[in-house]
């Protein structure tokens, strides 16, 4: 480390010591983490070194073994199982207060309520105990500890901990920014989900887990509805005793820049596009080359993160993420979970179906979800075997439907979307109840408009917007205004 950065590092070490919000393991995280940063540890790899993954290494999985049909090695297997939920994001980008997870997804239930039904009824079926954690950050912890309450009577134990809390760091003087006087929650940022597995031991839930005989944790993200236990894929782990498996599905157009798995070096190892030569990013995008990528559901042994949290070996790569606060110009340094798959023992991938990939980031994955495209039976989320086409519709919504109360609000009911191909909205748009959207649908108000779809209109490959001599559209007997195909 240069002399100007190692004085850099004294400075701010003096400065953390004396915060008194966050723990001395948080502290020495920082501390470690920004020491890692400022010794400029390589984030590029050599690109001729990468090679595609075998079969061995990103495992087909149509190729695992069928679970044992005896209820009692089921049991045991799921006895096993620990399943975590990221649950440290804030619901603000949909327009919502709180944690994410609390967003009503389909039927009044949130995506906490879909959680807690699934492990339940997994429960309750094989006589098992998987218990429920959600990593919180200093953002969701206290919302989460009284949400959590209305599920006491549940047949699940549930448990919370915090990821870490860093301070911001100031660019300019590289000090942490709680120390310049911004005391409230703007000061500090949690460091990425890789924070899941120095948290897991720091809060003691690990040693816990270890304690009543628990051998795998399945971490995913709150908001993604496929994300569900797997029994193939367990019993495969357990079996060819892999201490972490990351999940992967097929590439598409829309995922062109998610991290991927590759061989490097004789491990596997997740690429991300932040790691990728700029005269390789093409490359990296293409979906002939690179035709995975990281769902970011994770399973892995506790034991081996013991071993390697307790050897401080964890040095996955760092994602610095610049913004500004009040003005002031910060940095966060990052890591992701999927990084460190690199420092386990007989790491895994398992090439799976999409439908373990069903997120819920905007508005338009919502129309999605609640849409007759999927049905919700014991807390999971199943698509609708009417839909013929393998690919969901392409949706997307104008500003106007950012937040979810605006979402709900325009639509009486929610379009039957089974036959859609895509759905382009823009404008004051107002949906009526019982619409169908067939093909190629675009529905355009013009400034100062307002366009709504009648009660029962069906659209087929229709291009909509308002005349220009009326305030409002509407439907006639000879059909919607300016009603013509598009393409």
């Amino acid at each position: 480390m240069a002399a100007a950065d190692t004085e850099k590092l004294n400075n701010l070490q003096s400065a953390v010591s004396a915060l008194t919000q966050i723990s001395d393991s948080e502290k020495s995280g920082f501390i470690n983490l920004v020491s890692r940063y400022l010794s400029g540890e390589a984030q590029h790899v050599e690109w001729s070194k990468i090679q595609t993954p075998t079969d061995k290494i990103v495992v087909p999985y149509d190729t695992l073994s069928d679970v044992p049909e005896d209820a009692g090695e089921t049991k045991s297997l799921l006895d096993k199982l620990v399943v975590l939920k990221l649950n440290g994001g804030l619901g603000t980008t949909m327009g919502c207060t709180g944690p994410k997870s609390v967003i009503e997804v389909r039927n009044g239930l949130t995506f906490l309520d879909l959680i807690v039904i699934q492990i339940e009824s997994l429960n309750k079926k094989y006589g098992c105990s998987v218990p429920l954690l959600l990593m919180n950050s200093f953002n969701t912890h206290e919302d989460t500890q009284k949400i959590v309450e209305k599920y006491a009577g549940s047949n699940i134990e549930i448990h919370t901990f915090n990821q870490s809390q860093y301070p911001r760091l100031v660019v300019d003087d590289f000090l942490p920014l709680p120390s310049k006087g911004e005391t409230g929650k703007d000061g500090w940022y949690p460091p990425g989900h890789g924070d899941v597995f120095p948290s897991l031991m720091n809060s003691g839930k690990l040693e816990a887990l270890l304690s009543q005989g628990k051998e795998y944790v399945f971490v995913a993200n709150s908001d993604n509805l496929g994300a569900v236990v797997d029994l193939k894929i367990l019993n495969h782990l357990i079996q060819n005793k892999n201490e972490y498996c990351m999940e992967v599905t097929p590439k598409t157009l829309a995922d062109v820049k998610g991290g991927t798995l590759i061989s490097y070096d004789g491990k596997v190892q997740l690429l991300e596009i932040a790691q990728v030569p700029d005269e390789h990013v093409n490359e990296f995008k293409s979906i002939e080359k690179f035709k995975i990528f990281n769902t970011n559901n994770l399973w892995v042994n506790l034991n081996a993160i013991k071993r390697l949290v307790q050897a401080d070996a964890l040095k996955m790569e760092i994602i610095p993420n610049p913004k500004e606060v009040n003005g002031v110009k910060v940095l966060q340094l990052e890591t992701a979970a999927g990084a460190a798959i690199k420092f386990f023992d007989n790491a895994i991938g398992i090439n799976v179906p999409r439908s373990r990939f069903l997120p819920v980031k905007a508005s338009s994955d919502l129309l999605l979800v609640q849409s007759d495209l999927y049905t919700e039976k014991d807390g999971y989320v199943i698509r609708n075997p009417a839909r013929t086409d393998p690919a969901n519709p392409s949706i997307e919504l104008g500003p106007e439907f950012k937040k979810v109360g605006d979402f709900l609000k325009r639509f009486k009911s929610i379009p039957s979307i089974i036959e859609l191909d895509s759905l382009k909205v823009s404008g004051d748009v107002w949906f009526g109840s019982n619409v169908v959207l067939k093909g190629k649908v675009v529905v355009a108000a013009k400034s100062g408009q307002k366009l709504e779809i009648p009660d029962g209109a069906i659209l087929q490959d229709k291009c909509m917007r308002p005349a220009t001599s009326k305030k409002v559209a509407f439907w006639s007997d000879r059909g919607y205004l300016q009603v013509g195909a598009c393409w």
